[in-house]
């Protein structure tokens, strides 16, 4: 589904190169976690799979389904059905969440969803994120906790059904109960859709419940080391130092 190949990119203003040549190759129905200490370049790969504008790719390519993702703007590549939860989602004031959620799904599927039936699904979903059904009625983030924030994010993924889904430190700022809640919905989608993907993370707690087919280490922009589970269990006894040269 995903075919990345030598991707290299920097940030747009200050000129300064993040990404050294990535490869990675993700299946629908595959599970992939990178892990990686601060500054390693996870969370810019993320954003550059978006299009993300604070980036520009200097070399490689990035393939969807054999559609190059370089080419096209980021609104198309979420048409695709490429999804990006952010690691800090911003505030959106105005739009509520259930709008948000209903104008996108609209978009996303390029029809005209029915209103009664829309709302049950998303009551459900919310239900079972222990997200409050007058929460749809707030702005959307706005005013909100780190954890309502990612429980949020974690909605969308669920209505708007992508087939690949990039998670960008979804853990942080999560509590151990919100932990596990974010963790069993995110299972439940996976096991339903078979979508492939993409968790970035710095620890091995949400490894706990969520299982990887594989794991990443990523160091200054480039992937060093690749395993199963076991690799992210050897990691939180060890560190990175045994990785990292």
């Amino acid at each position: 589904m995903l075919k990345i190949s030598n991707l290299q990119a920097r940030t747009t203003k200050e000129k300064q190169s993040i990404l050294k040549g990535i490869d990675l190759s993700v299946k629908s129905g595959e599970i992939h976690a990178i892990m990686g200490p601060n500054g390693s370049g996870k969370s810019t790969l993320c954003k550059t799979l978006m299009g993300h504008p604070r980036y520009e790719v200097t070399g490689g390519s990035a393939k969807f389904n054999g559609e190059d993702l370089l080419k096209i703007s980021p609104d198309k590549r979420a048409k695709l059905g490429i999804f990006l939860g952010f690691q800090n989602p911003v505030e959106v004031p105005g739009v509520t969440l259930g709008s948000f959620l209903r104008i996108s799904k609209n978009t996303r599927t390029k029809e005209s969803t029915n209103p009664v039936k829309f709302f049950k699904e998303v009551e459900t979903v919310a239900k079972n994120l222990k997200i409050k059904p007058s929460f749809l009625d707030h702005s959307l983030n706005e005013g909100s906790s780190g954890g309502e924030k990612k429980r949020a994010e974690i909605l969308q993924m669920s209505i708007l059904k992508p087939k690949l889904i990039i998670l960008d430190e979804i853990d942080s700022g999560l509590d151990i109960d919100a932990l596990k809640t974010v963790a069993k919905e995110i299972n439940r989608f996976f096991k339903e859709n078979s979508p492939a993907i993409i968790l970035v993370t710095h620890y091995q707690r949400i490894l706990n419940h969520i299982s990887p087919h594989f794991v990443h280490i990523m160091s200054e922009g480039r992937i060093i080391k690749s395993g199963g589970v076991k690799l992210a269990e050897k990691l939180e006894k060890e560190g990175y130092k045994n990785f990292i040269k």
